[in-house]
């Protein structure tokens, strides 16, 4: 999970940001849940939710920071714009109901 303090003023840029970012999760083996994003009042919080099916399989796409072009390019957004103020991120295990 993934928690963002976002600049309200920005939220074309944060939309555009999110995009490309889903986009690159889904590409490189993992789920992308969404984001959800400010929805009623002035609001600076966002919140992304995503999984990879194991630990190796996250690090093997976060290999691709700072060398993959598509990553660079969807960072860009982020820091042209100014649409980030701060994030942190949260490493979670998902406990799911039993299906029958």
């Amino acid at each position: 999970m993934v928690d963002y303090e976002i600049d309200p003023g920005k939220i074309d840029d944060f939309e555009r940001f999110a995009r490309a970012w889903m986009e690159l999760v889904e590409r490189h083996g993992g789920v992308h849940h969404g984001y959800f994003l400010p929805a009623e009042g002035a609001s600076d919080e966002a919140r992304a939710l995503f999984s990879f099916d194991s630990l190796a399989a996250y690090e093997q796409y976060r290999s691709r920071f700072g060398s993959d072009p598509d990553f660079i390019a969807a960072d860009q957004i982020r820091d042209r714009s100014g649409c980030v103020i701060r994030y942190r991120r949260t490493f979670m295990r998902p406990l799911l109901p039993a299906r029958s």
